[in-house]
C-alpha cells in the first residue's frame, strides 16, 4: 500500500438564498454559475457530500474511501476508535450576504436518540466583516421554555437573543444547543462535527424561491435548546506572530491559530491525530519527507496521523487554523 501524504480536496459549493459572491471575490474559489454561493464545503465526509482528493495518487477518491483503506494511519487510533469510518470533522467557508435563519443543533445524546448520527458543535472564525456586521449567539438573559415559545409565537424572538458586533479575527464557539445565526456582511470559516442536522426556529418571515415560507422545526428544536445565559459568548485570545495560539479545545475538535512570517517546524509524532491546516490568509509551502505542496487562501490540507512532522514556509506571510482531535478526551 502506497504511503500517505498531505491531502488537498476539491470543494463542494452550495447555493443558498442568503449567499453572496465573497467565496469567489475574497477567497478566490470558483463556484461556477451558482447565483448565491453561501457555502464552500472544503473538507467533508458527510454522506452524499464527500469531498474528493485533488492531489497525488489518491486524487479522485473521496474522504471516507481513503479512511476505509488507511483507518488509524489517516486519523489516529483514538479518532478511529471513536468515529470508525466516518471522518469526524466538516470544514466550510460561509458567506452571509443576508440574515441566516435562527437555528440550533442537537448534541450527541439527543442526536443518537433521534437516529441522526452525531450532534453538531461548531466554531466560527471571522475572515471578513462589513462595518457594523453582527451575529446572534445565545440568549441575552436566562429564559424559560414558556417565555421562549411566547416570543416565538408573537414573532419577537430576536428581542431575547444575544447580538455581537464582529470584525475579522473574531472567534466564537457554538456548542450544540446554542441558538445562533449570522447577519449580513460576514465571511467566515466554520469548523464543526460531521453532521448536517439543523433545526430552523425563525426565518425572518422569508419566502423561498417558490414564494412559500421555509420549513421551521419548532418542536424538534425545543429539546435541543440551551436556555441558559452566559457572561461571554466570544472566544478571547491574544494575537501573536510566529507562535501557535490556542483558540478552542473541546472533545469534538481542538483549534489553534498560526500567524507566521518565518519558517516553522510542526512536530505531530505524539499527537495521535490527523491535522487540518486551513489557510485563512496568504500562502505557504508544506514540506514533508517525500515532497512539498502549496497551501493557498481558501484551501485545506489534511496531514495524516502517521506523519511525524512537517515544515511550513510562508510566502511571504500566512495565517492558518490548525485543527485536530485531542486524545485527552
Amino acid at each position: 500500500m502506497n504511503k500517505l501524504y498531505p491531502l488537498k480536496f476539491t470543494p463542494i459549493f452550495k447555493d443558498k438564498i442568503w449567499g453572496g459572491q465573497k467565496i469567489n471575490t475574497k477567497l478566490g474559489l470558483n463556484y461556477g454559475n451558482l447565483p448565491n454561493c453561501g457555502e464552500a464545503w472544503v473538507l467533508s465526509g458527510v454522506a452524499g457530500n464527500q469531498t474528493r482528493v485533488s492531489n497525488g495518487f489518491l486524487a479522485g477518491n473521496d474522504l471516507n474511501e481513503i479512511l476505509e483503506i488507511y483507518m488509524d494511519e489517516l486519523v489516529g487510533e483514538h479518532a478511529f476508535e471513536m468515529h470508525g469510518n466516518e471522518f469526524p470533522i466538516l470544514i466550510k467557508f460561509i458567506d452571509a450576504n443576508d440574515n441566516l435563519s435562527i437555528q440550533v443543533h442537537p448534541g450527541d445524546e439527543l442526536a443518537a436518540i433521534r437516529g441522526v448520527g452525531s450532534g453538531k458543535s461548531e466554531m466560527w472564525y471571522v475572515l471578513d466583516a462589513d462595518p457594523g456586521a453582527e451575529l446572534i449567539t445565545g440568549f441575552n438573559r436566562k429564559v424559560s421554555r414558556e417565555e421562549y415559545l411566547e416570543c416565538l409565537h408573537h414573532n419577537n424572538l430576536p428581542e431575547i437573543l444575544n447580538v455581537e458586533k464582529v470584525e475579522a479575527g473574531d472567534t466564537f464557539f457554538i456548542p450544540a444547543g446554542r441558538v445562533h445565526a449570522l447577519g449580513p456582511g460576514i465571511l467566515l470559516a466554520e469548523i464543526q462535527q460531521t453532521s448536517d442536522t439543523t433545526y430552523r426556529i425563525y426565518d425572518w418571515d422569508r419566502m423561498d424561491g417558490a414564494g412559500k415560507p421555509r420549513e421551521l422545526h419548532t418542536e424538534l428544536a425545543l429539546d435541543a435548546i440551551d436556555f441558559n445565559f452566559y457572561n461571554s459568548y466570544r472566544t478571547h485570545y491574544t494575537k501573536s506572530k510566529n507562535k501557535t495560539v490556542p483558540l478552542i479545545d473541546s472533545p469534538h475538535f481542538t483549534t489553534q491559530l498560526l500567524d507566521f512570517r518565518e519558517p516553522i517546524r510542526k512536530d505531530y509524532g505524539n499527537l495521535d491525530s490527523f491535522v487540518l491546516l486551513i489557510c485563512v490568509k496568504g500562502n505557504a509551502q508544506v514540506h514533508y519527507d517525500q515532497g512539498m505542496i502549496s497551501l493557498t487562501l481558501g484551501e485545506v490540507v489534511l496531514v495524516p496521523a502517521i506523519m511525524d512532522h512537517i515544515f511550513l514556509l510562508p510566502e511571504p506571510e500566512c495565517r492558518l487554523l490548525e485543527v485536530f482531535i485531542n486524545p485527552k478526551y
